[in-house]
């Protein structure tokens, strides 16, 4: 079967139907895969980019000195801290994994990882135990913004930076920042889990607890560039090709200021927390029409930028983990693909029609994710505009997976997110189920473009949508409310309060004559040269 046929025939398909294809269809994949594994490459010297990391270093060189692109996290650790023990810690994770030890260098006109033999890092800590002990935290958030926006060099390195701030004799927040090119989101939860286990090792005068890595980073990108080739990459474009062909390249989103001719990915994040019921009552409804929560709110958000700009063609970007093989589960580095969704808002859908197409949409794409992101770009020859990013402006992201306390040789971790006050997209709306089954949508958004006041807007309007979505799923979509009654209220009583009392009830010449007696000499008329 084509790559297209296959695209057809799942959109016909009833959720549970398309489902059990789906999977047939990634079986008979990894059937067809060769080699089975991964292999290790010869000699240990310097290797080819992966696909993503020859984006990133493009993006690097041009635009030099940007933070867009660091990947900053922090840990609370709070207990008796042994500094020496947890430096060392990093250090055995910097050689355990050699793509903390890397670098990039130009070999000629091609960029190159440049793998260090050994490389370590100390750890410096910065006392807050002057501050006043209410601002602390406080600036203990400054300093790890402050950290998370100072620029890498990738030709120098290192690419991965931890410092420590002591609040009091226990307790002590970890700062942690790595660039892109050598890391994801995933690898930071990786780096978190090794990170404890070498600490309690190092505590214990242990060597490391861990396993060997199967592979190493450049192992995999030698690899992504043999395995992409041929007839496999051949039905990879052809799907994506055609998913996209004639797609808008611009979401014209209303926007507070101009669009810059170049971004500065200046960015900022504003967060609501949704009522628990409205949740409640989502996945009702996803148990019924037999799609995920993922499925549901990606179908509401489209609908709330159908709405704000009137186009009905409408493409976001999603985030996967592109960690499709064993091998690479347990690595630190930089796999994350990205995929373009599209969606065909015409015709007036129901909501339930909507998350029909929604979901065949994303299995579809799901099924095809091994495209890097990197190649469809350059495989669709679009033209570029240095002022917005090409295919999707807009990002959605799910997480279902509650922030983890970790309690080990005597320390409770928590952890914190940290933004650099960047973005690389318009907007990036991350929906989060809490572990109290608390759920908060932080939408990051380019404030070049945007105010604080209108996000708070749209976040106000994206739950607004969700509420009529779990009451009306049956509604149409450009029927569904939108306003919160606090803009109804204004609109339609405040704003529309428009009565007036008259005196009398005489016919409306005799305001005239009362006004004409009142000035006669003042000019009632002007036509051409008569007054």
């Amino acid at each position: 079967m084509s790559t297209s046929e296959q695209s057809e025939r799942l959109k016909k398909l009833s959720p549970a139907k398309r489902a059990l294809l789906i999977q047939a269809l990634q079986k008979e994949a990894a059937r067809d895969k060769q080699p089975e594994t991964i292999p290790r490459r010869e000699g240990q010297g310097n290797a080819p980019l992966s696909f993503a990391q020859q984006r990133m270093w493009l993006i690097d060189r041009l635009e030099s000195g940007s933070v867009a692109y660091n990947v900053p996290f922090a840990v609370h650790l709070k207990g008796r801290l042994d500094v020496a023990a947890f430096e060392q810690s990093i250090n055995r994770i910097i050689e355990r994994h050699e793509v903390l030890r890397t670098t990039f260098e130009l070999d000629g006109d091609q960029p190159t990882q440049v793998i260090a033999a050994a490389l370590a890092l100390s750890v410096p800590v910065l006392s807050l135990e002057e501050t006043p002990a209410g601002q602390r935290e406080e600036e203990a958030r400054r300093l790890a913004a402050e950290e998370a926006r100072r620029p890498f060099n990738l030709m120098k390195g290192p690419l991965l930076r931890v410092a420590l701030l002591r609040l009091e004799e226990q307790d002590y927040v970890a700062l942690i920042t790595m660039h892109h090119i050598v890391s994801d989101g995933w690898s930071d939860a990786i780096f978190i889990q090794e990170m404890v286990a070498l600490y309690e090792a190092a505590l214990a005068g242990r060597p490391s607890p861990l396993p060997e890595l199967p592979i190493q980073y450049a192992d995999f990108a030698i690899w992504q560039r043999e395995r992409l080739q041929g007839e496999s990459l051949r039905d990879l474009l052809a799907f994506w090709k055609e998913e996209l062909a004639g797609a808008a390249p611009l979401l014209e989103l209303p926007t507070d200021y101009p669009r810059p001719p170049a971004p500065t990915h200046q960015g900022a994040i504003e967060s609501r927390v949704f009522p628990k019921p409205v949740y409640e009552a989502l996945r009702a409804l996803s148990r019924e029409a037999g799609v995920t929560m993922f499925v549901i709110l990606l179908a509401v958000f489209k609908t709330l930028l159908y709405r704000y700009t009137g186009q009905s063609d409408v493409v976001v970007g999603t985030p996967v983990a592109n960690r499709t093989r064993l091998e690479t589960e347990g690595l630190i580095g930089f796999f994350l693909n990205t995929l373009a969704l599209r969606t065909d808002l015409s015709g007036n859908p129901t909501f339930r029609q909507l998350l029909e197409h929604v979901q065949a949409t994303t299995l579809a794409a799901q099924a095809h994710q091994d495209l890097p992101f990197e190649l469809l770009v350059e495989s669709l020859g679009l033209e570029r505009n240095l002022s917005y990013a090409p295919i999707f402006q807009v990002l959605f992201v799910y997480q279902n997976k509650p922030v983890e306390k970790l309690e080990r040789a005597g320390l409770a971790l928590t952890s914190i997110e940290v933004h650099s006050g960047t973005s690389k997209s318009d907007l990036n709306l991350v929906v989060v189920e809490g572990a109290d089954d608390q759920h908060t949508a932080n939408l990051e958004y380019n404030t070049d473009l945007f105010d604080a006041a209108t996000i708070q807007r749209l976040l106000a309007h994206f739950e607004t949508l969700l509420t009529a979505v779990a009451a009306r799923p049956d509604q149409r979509i450009a029927e569904l409310p939108l306003l919160t009654r606090a803009e109804e209220h204004q609109l339609l009583r405040l704003w529309n309060n428009t009565a007036t009392s008259y005196p009398d009830q005489r016919g409306l010449h005799h305001p005239f004559e009362t006004q004409a007696a009142t000035t006669p000499d003042a000019i009632a008329l002007v036509f051409e040269a008569e007054s």
